[in-house]
């Protein structure tokens, strides 16, 4: 079945960065747009930052443009996204997401599979 699994959150302070990874199995990964989503407590779950399956276009959060970087390694099955100059309001669980040959949907309901989620918390 398929499996998205992420890692790399944790607790760092303002300014700091991150890298998150998400390791994909039982899906042909390089034929899926992934993308990252994030909810922080009692707020619906956003998006945050999508890649194409072909040819690696990018989509971001107008908030996070500039700061976060969203990368593929396809050969790794895994997505990956840079955060840097993180702020409070970056606090959520941050969850990745598959969709079948996408077009880098920003909704949350376009994605065929999800991860687990790894918590993201910065400081002030």
């Amino acid at each position: 079945q398929v499996q998205l699994v992420e890692s790399g959150g944790g607790l760092v302070q303002a300014g700091g960065s991150l890298r998150l990874s998400c390791a994909g199995s039982g899906l042909a990964f390089s034929i899926y747009t992934m993308g990252w989503f994030r909810q922080a407590p009692g707020k619906e779950r956003e998006f945050v930052a999508a890649i194409h399956w072909s040819g690696g276009t990018t989509y971001y959060k107008d908030s996070v443009k500039g700061r976060f970087t969203i990368s593929r390694d396809n050969a790794k099955n895994t997505v990956y996204l840079q955060m840097n100059s993180l702020k409070p309001e970056d606090t959520a669980v941050y969850y990745c997401a598959a969709d079948f040959r996408g077009s880098g949907s920003r909704i949350k309901g376009g994605y065929d599979y999800w991860g687990q989620g790894t918590q993201v918390t910065v400081s002030s």
